[in-house]
């Protein structure tokens, strides 16, 4: 083979920075069989991949990610690197711009096809025509042909004149046998708390009985960063090695119940449902992680305490063991919550433990990982930082299996370090315990909304939809209105990107208690939010409607959580 006589002289590249280096991702299923991977930009996520991956400091570069017009001034080209073992599959790269008129239509979109072979391919912006209502990089995409494909993925900017990157950082691989790396997961190991339930659940695993162990948490439960999500997930992952170490053939099983950006305000609620199945589960250990989910949770760990309680009284042989994760910027709400877990004598573990610490180090003097290897994004783990978490997990629970047993557990007559008033609280929707609703309007919310937030539940890689026994309102003016006799009422509502989307009103008894907004978030997304707390039950009146003027918009009750 012969090239050609006078190749054309290669472009000029310039400097660059990456934004995701050695990134996998995974074609999660679409309607149509197709396979999609989602990378956000918006919200800072894209500042944060530039300092953490890019090694980016300059604050003029930073701010200029976050507009388009500054991103289109300062980024010549994105190059793009696929590589995949289905090489004969081309995967669709895609960039959107978010609009100033509707953020997820109106700006621009740009789509190239990429060989998974490894080989960079630079896509020059000046090829493209650019909207004037483009605001700023919004998401990019890997669009697959089929679901379940995976790739491995480097992206980088190649800079304008004028603009110098800094130098890239060299990655080394994480050597998990290093004494460094178990120092670092012993590090995690908050306190076995008293061992009594883990115990028995581990001696039920080896002597051959049924285990099951039970993962409920925000979207670090649910598998987020993990490719693929299903079978990376710390919750797969900490299952993976809990059968290993202690159990015989398939007597193991598992039930992974989290959704994405919610409180413990939201998982009390669906403990039930999630985690119980409606009592078709009576899970052995009980994993809650809301870490980072909780800065939404409205009591300030109140409900967080409500649900720790809820798994404790489900039965004398059911253990409780408590998560904390971490964001890039070193933050979670492990001091808040871990009170909760001294107080009722839990095994606990902390990823925040044990892992910054040693972000800071140097190589060669006890430093394990970056965070670009532990963080897929600024919220979410990589499959390394998943199997860290299970580590810690299954550290622990090894640590414990060392033990003699602690005195037999007790828990109800300690006193509460926020509360319990939440402990009792159940799911109302269409289906589940509609029976305690005394009388029922559904006014113009007589539609069932099927555009719902979509978790992947156990080891499922296809999604589930949370809350579909709804009532939608497409248009009209009529309320919804219901009386029931309970003590403390939330409502939960779907969030929404879609601009036609409507406000509500929803009061109680006549007062109004809550103006709900759908677009306040911007993501399909469930929200949950406080009514009211009382000592004691009586009838209550509960009223939601649009706004003037939101006749014709949608807006949907996901359902609500009430105590009797």
């Amino acid at each position: 083979m012969t090239g050609p006589k006078a190749p054309k002289d290669p472009t000029a590249k310039g400097s660059s920075f990456y934004v995701c280096r050695q990134k996998g991702v995974a074609g999660n299923p679409t309607h149509d069989g197709r396979g999609v991977q989602f990378i956000y930009l918006d919200g800072g996520r894209l500042i944060t991949f530039a300092r953490m991956i890019g090694n980016v400091e300059d604050e003029k570069m930073l701010d200029n990610l976050t507009k388009a017009e500054g991103f289109m001034n300062m980024v010549a080209g994105i190059g793009v690197t696929v590589e995949s073992d289905d090489r004969d599959k081309d995967v669709d790269f895609v960039f959107q711009m978010y609009g100033k008129t509707d953020p997820n239509n109106s700006g621009t979109t740009i789509k190239v096809p990429c060989k998974p072979d490894g080989m960079e391919q630079i896509i020059w912006l000046d090829d493209f025509t650019w909207s004037e209502d483009d605001a700023n990089p919004g998401q990019f995409r890997f669009e697959f042909k089929e679901a379940g494909q995976l790739a491995t993925v480097d992206i980088r900017f190649y800079l304008r004149e004028g603009y110098t990157a800094p130098e890239q950082e060299e990655y080394n691989k994480v050597d998990t046998a290093s004494a460094d790396y178990q120092e670092m997961i012993k590090r995690s190991l908050v306190q076995t708390g008293n061992n009594y339930r883990l115990k028995r659940v581990i001696e039920k695993a080896k002597r051959g009985e049924d285990v099951t162990i039970a993962f409920i948490g925000g979207s670090i439960t649910q598998g987020a960063g993990a490719i693929p999500i299903n079978t990376k997930s710390y919750a797969y992952q900490t299952w993976e090695k809990f059968k290993e170490a202690f159990g015989c053939g398939d007597n193991v099983h598992l039930i992974k119940a989290g959704v994405g950006g919610t409180p413990s305000e939201l998982g009390m609620i669906r403990f039930e449902r999630d985690v119980l199945r409606e009592g078709a589960v009576m899970p052995d250990l009980v994993v809650i992680e809301f870490a980072v989910n909780d800065a939404g949770d409205e009591t300030n760990g109140r409900c967080y305490e409500c649900l720790v309680r809820k798994a404790l009284a489900l039965s004398e042989d059911t253990a409780v063991m408590l998560l904390f994760c971490v964001f890039v910027n070193d933050w979670n709400l492990q001091d808040r919550l871990a009170p909760v877990g001294e107080r009722y004598d839990l095994p606990m573990v902390s990823a925040k433990d044990a892992v910054v610490p040693q972000f800071y180090l140097k190589n060669g003097e006890g430093r394990v990982l970056n965070k670009s290897q532990f963080f897929y994004d600024t919220f979410h783990p990589t499959n390394m930082g998943h199997m860290i978490m299970a580590d810690g997990l299954v550290h622990l629970m090894k640590e414990v299996d060392k033990q003699e047993f602690d005195e037999v557990y007790t828990w109800e007559d300690r006193d509460p370090v926020f509360g319990i008033d939440f402990t009792n609280v159940r799911l109302l929707d269409k289906h589940t315990n509609a029976d305690k609703i005394l009388w029922i309007e559904e006014g113009s919310f007589c539609e069932n909304d099927k555009e719902l937030q979509g978790v992947e539940m156990d080891a499922d890689f296809s999604q589930t939809p949370e809350f579909p026994y709804n009532w939608q309102h497409v248009s009209g003016s009529e309320p919804f209105r219901m009386k029931i006799n309970c003590k403390a009422l939330l409502f939960v509502g779907k969030d929404s990107g879609d601009i036609h989307s409507g406000k509500v009103s929803v009061r109680v008894d006549g007062e109004e208690k809550l103006t709900f907004d759908p677009r306040a978030v911007g993501w399909t997304h469930c929200s949950p939010y406080i009514l009211f707390t009382e000592e004691e039950s009586k009838e209550h009146l509960i009223e939601v409607s649009v706004l003037p003027g939101d006749e014709d918009k949608k807006v949907t009750i996901l359902g609500f959580g009430f105590v009797e």
